[in-house]
């Protein structure tokens, strides 16, 4: 069957505008606050939702406003979310991100995400076992992303992973990863390398998909994306656009690559569609709200 399984994180997220960050031990007066819907799960999830169908999202929320806040809207998108789990005497989970005139830096404090177990993963095997593509990230416990690659890679499932946000502990399960997709800070942590030409990029990434036997997508920003396909890097650069919020573009490029990947899309046409949806993405307010639909991304992947 041709379903799109996310296992990730759910989060309320505290979007702090401020024209630069503190300090150690400085205060500074910020410019706004919003509250808005996210986690990387949930927010991969929904960008792949809005150009398809069969999308199931798996996580936990706490049993607090905010997670019947999440549940609530979640349920407007076109998301199976029967298996989001609501953890008693447990909060929901809380990004605070910190939004720069250019960029954006993130602390998340896990709440309910952290109690995404093994335990729990047991209980959706069988969801899991409905889908042929797994796409997960790091806001839930390591080993339960561990295991549930494992167990999708014994069922014959595609599995791709974003390794953000970075942990060392990742490299314990890329035995388990097929498509592995980090922003070039965090495939520097991957490959252990800095780079400072285009070159040295190429080379790392070829060296570091050999040895690990896995199909690696790097995301560069304003630069675009490289990835590597039959022993060659090939770069896709971004459309031009008026950058308005960077938050989503990461979680919208893996969503829409997962879902095109289930759909059986090319790894070509995948990367293409997610790259021209990540760019579109920038272009409004939150994680959420700038993800295209289907419709859009037609119109502009043809224009």
């Amino acid at each position: 069957m041709k379903k799109l399984i996310v296992l990730g994180s759910l989060n309320l997220d505290l979007v702090m505008t401020t024209s630069k960050l503190p300090n150690i031990g400085e205060t500074i007066l910020g410019e706004d606050i919003q509250y808005m819907l996210g986690g990387k799960g949930a927010n991969q999830a929904v960008a792949a939702s809005r150009i398809g169908q069969d999308v199931t999202l798996l996580g936990g929320l706490g049993d607090d406003t905010f997670g019947e806040k999440i549940r609530k809207h979640l349920a407007e998108e076109n998301l199976d979310l029967t298996h989001v789990k609501t953890f008693n005497n447990m909060f929901t989970g809380i990004a605070s991100i910190f939004k720069l005139p250019t960029d954006n830096s993130i602390v998340v404090i896990p709440g309910a995400n952290h109690l995404v177990d093994t335990q729990y993963l047991t209980e959706v095997q069988s969801v899991i076992q409905k889908g042929n593509v797994l796409l997960s990230q790091l806001e839930i416990p390591l080993e339960t992303v561990k295991e549930g690659m494992a167990f999708a890679k014994e069922q014959q499932m595609l599995t791709i992973l974003n390794p953000a946000p970075y942990h060392e502990g990742v490299k314990e399960i890329m035995p388990f990863v097929d498509i592995v997709t980090p922003n070039e800070t965090e495939f520097e942590g991957l490959c252990g390398q800095s780079w400072s030409t285009v070159a040295e990029l190429e080379q790392e990434m070829l060296a570091w998909s050999e040895a690990n036997q896995t199909q690696l997508i790097v995301t560069r920003g304003e630069h675009g994306t490289s990835y590597t396909n039959h022993g060659k890097v090939i770069h896709l650069p971004a459309i031009q656009v008026k950058v308005v919020d960077t938050t989503g573009a990461g979680d919208t490029f893996n969503g829409i690559l997962a879902y095109e990947l289930s759909q059986g899309m090319s790894m070509d046409d995948a990367v293409r569609r997610a790259s021209i949806g990540a760019s579109l993405s920038v272009q409004a307010f939150g994680a959420q709200t700038g993800m295209p639909t289907k419709a859009v991304l037609d119109q502009t992947d043809c224009a």
